[in-house]
């Protein structure tokens, strides 16, 4: 019996040897609590809100072709402090923030006496982690091959996820391009479409606790862009590499580093409410300009004649429409699409341009990011894909007055084709352009380390309204989400607010919108890009209400706070947002029931406002629109409805 004693004592005092002390650390107001220690070599991690698990125990580190930095790990340091710093934005949810944190950077040995600081900052509803490393003896550089960290979610959560497409698949062969369907309040257990995982960002419910939001941010040419893998219950989610057929088959899907040097950061936005999910900065918050500003960026609206009209629309007098149609709304650009090269021509496009600008309009011109990638055949193509060719290109439109460039159609997330992005945005802000970005990954803090780009597509967007019913009728379903999710963490180019009732130039053939003209007003203000598309046709001038005109003109694409109002993920939302001193509240309803909501808005109190609403409709009919006033209640109180596949402006 004492032998037997003797051994379990020992096998205990052995036990809490392999364990190490935890090291904690918490938000500014100590709601939010990360935990980090280790078992045996190996480092793990976890997440409490208000004591109650958000991210249960999960494991952390990376290997190396210099070295296993995921196990074998021993902890020689630790430090903190307090981050407190206040940084201004253009044409984001928000124009100035104040970002406090506390900070905890502890510093880990490996079995080759290598070392890895992994580096925590916490604050109020937010988690920001990396790993950094410095120069390890005379090896200056390394590859990393994979990584160990992961997310698990207490088992009662349910997923808000889109899956990672296989590559080199869909129209083209221009797949993955984060345009897949959105699963809503999914099991975890639920294996991905494809079997590649999922896309950032991710949601979560946790049950009656709260919610989680997962993604990255400060992803550049230095690393590769990463996502989920499907979910494992006793490892939940790790981060998963580029697929090696991305890009055509060409390229690493492994990050090449120089040393020293730091991964992105991977965001955990927490909150017992979906408030801090839809207000959080943490995106631009641990990230930095890499470069100044060339030209004053101006944020603003833009005509496009694609989205309904489409390829043959890219000529020289339907382009004309369209500046015409910008002017006479008072908007800042028009984006000519794809195939301006062959159908318009250089020396027309520079014609165009001179015209748009005696009409106070400015070109934004669309590319195709190159020709080696995929089959899609639009042009202008090879002008973005090399630094002779984009800066012969961008002189070229810098000279002509064209302000703007949509540039379409990556190849994935591999390293070469971030620092393709970082590289299109560098040259774009030495000739004054704004960027955006279609067919391509997600923008990662870009808003704040490019200050020339604007936004990416990222998202199944409007044109999918256009190409088939089946997506108009999940429209309503698509723009309650991505206040939840995409456009939470980045700026979202949905496309366009489409005020035709049928999806075609004529206006009268091919299916259907099933949104209501005040849901879509409502979306230019719950969708979040500096520069919007509102993509009224000429024939709207002449068929649109007076009072819906009048709003799409003056409607805003830049934002000084942004504040959530209600909702839940794919069923409806509301959002108040200020544009100086003017706070405007948009809702969207997704259902196919009248909403009848009681909305605190502090901002209005005591106020009346201009209320925009849908008239109660026929079955099968889209509602009329119309205006009134409201009497806000002096606490703030108001009690308003939104009808099925319906909106709310209130102004």
């Amino acid at each position: 019996m004492k032998h037997t004693l003797l051994s379990i004592a020992l096998s205990l005092q052995a036990g809490i040897a392999a364990m190490a002390a935890t090291n904690d650390v918490a938000s500014p107001d100590g709601r939010l609590v990360v935990t980090v220690g280790d078992e045996g070599g190996r480092i793990f991690y976890s997440v409490k809100y208000d004591g109650k698990p958000m991210i249960e125990k999960s494991s952390l580190g990376l290997k190396a072709n210099i070295g296993d930095f995921s196990t074998g790990l021993r902890e020689r340091a630790v430090s903190t402090k307090q981050t407190d710093t206040t940084y201004t934005m253009r044409g984001t949810k928000a124009s100035k923030v104040r970002y406090v944190a506390n900070q905890m950077g502890i510093i880990y040995e490996n079995a080759g006496k290598d070392l890895m600081t992994v580096t925590f900052n916490v604050s109020d509803n937010d988690v920001a982690f990396r790993y950094t490393f410095p120069q390890q003896g005379e090896t200056a550089c390394m590859v990393v091959e994979s990584e160990a960290t992961a997310f698990r979610l207490p088992g009662q959560s349910t997923a808000f996820i889109s899956p990672q497409a296989d590559p080199m698949i869909g129209w083209k062969r221009t797949k993955p391009s984060y345009e897949e369907v959105y699963s809503a309040d999914a099991p975890l257990t639920d294996k991905s479409q494809y079997g590649q995982g999922y896309v950032f960002p991710a949601l979560f419910r946790v049950g009656a606790d709260g919610w989680v939001l997962l993604s990255e941010t400060g992803t550049d040419g230095g690393y590769v862009g990463c996502h989920l893998s499907d979910y494992d219950p006793q490892a939940g989610y790790r981060i998963a590499f580029p697929m090696a057929g991305e890009a055509n088959g060409f390229g690493s899907t492994t990050a090449a580093m120089a040393l020293p040097g730091s991964t992105p950061w991977r965001t955990i936005t927490v909150g017992a409410t979906l408030k801090p999910i839809v207000e959080t900065t943490v995106a631009y918050d641990v990230v930095g300009p890499k470069y100044e500003a060339a030209a004053d960026y101006k944020p603003g609206r833009y005509t496009w004649s694609w989205l309904v009209w489409q390829d043959n629309a890219t000529n020289y007098d339907d382009q004309v429409k369209f500046v015409d149609l910008a002017a006479a709304m008072g908007y800042e650009y028009t984006l000519v699409d794809g195939l301006w090269d062959k159908q318009i021509g250089r020396a027309k496009i520079e014609q165009l341009s001179r015209y748009a600008q005696s009409k106070g309009v400015s070109l934004m011109l669309w590319y195709n990011s190159n020709g080696n990638q995929n089959d899609a055949p639009q042009g202008p193509k090879n002008c973005m894909n090399t630094a002779v060719a984009r800066k012969r290109e961008m002189a070229w439109m810098k000279r002509i007055g064209v302000k703007g460039i949509k540039v379409d159609f990556f190849g994935g997330d591999k390293q070469h084709t971030m620092q393709l992005y970082e590289d299109i945005l560098s040259d774009a802000n030495d000739y004054g352009l704004q960027v955006i970005f279609h067919g391509c990954t997600l923008p990662r803090g870009w808003e704040r380390m490019y200050p020339n780009y604007v936004s990416s597509e990222a998202v199944l967007a409007s044109e999918n309204v256009i190409f088939s019913e089946s997506h108009a009728k999940r429209e309503p379903f698509d723009l309650t989400l991505h206040p939840f999710c995409r456009n939470a963490v980045a700026a979202m180019d949905w496309g366009g607010t489409i005020m035709n009732r049928r999806m075609s130039r004529d206006n009268k053939s091919r299916h259907s919108r099933y949104t209501s003209d005040v849901f879509e007003m409502a979306a230019a203000i719950v969708n979040q890009a500096s520069l919007q598309c509102i993509a009224l046709q000429p024939n709207n001038l002449g068929e649109l209400p007076g009072f819906e005109l009048d709003f799409l003109r003056g409607v805003p694409t830049a934002w000084d706070e942004t504040r959530f109002v209600d909702g839940y993920p794919g069923r409806y939302v509301v959002l108040a947002r200020r544009h100086g001193d003017t706070w405007y509240v948009a809702g969207l309803n997704a259902t196919a029931e009248p909403i009848t909501l009681k909305l605190s808005l502090p901002m209005m109190a005591g106020r009346k406002v201009d209320c925009y609403t849908d008239r109660k409709a026929a079955e099968g009919q889209l509602p009329d629109a119309q205006v009134k006033q409201l009497k806000v209640g002096g606490n703030g109180a108001v009690k308003v409805t939104m009808q099925p596949s319906g909106g709310l402006i209130l102004m």
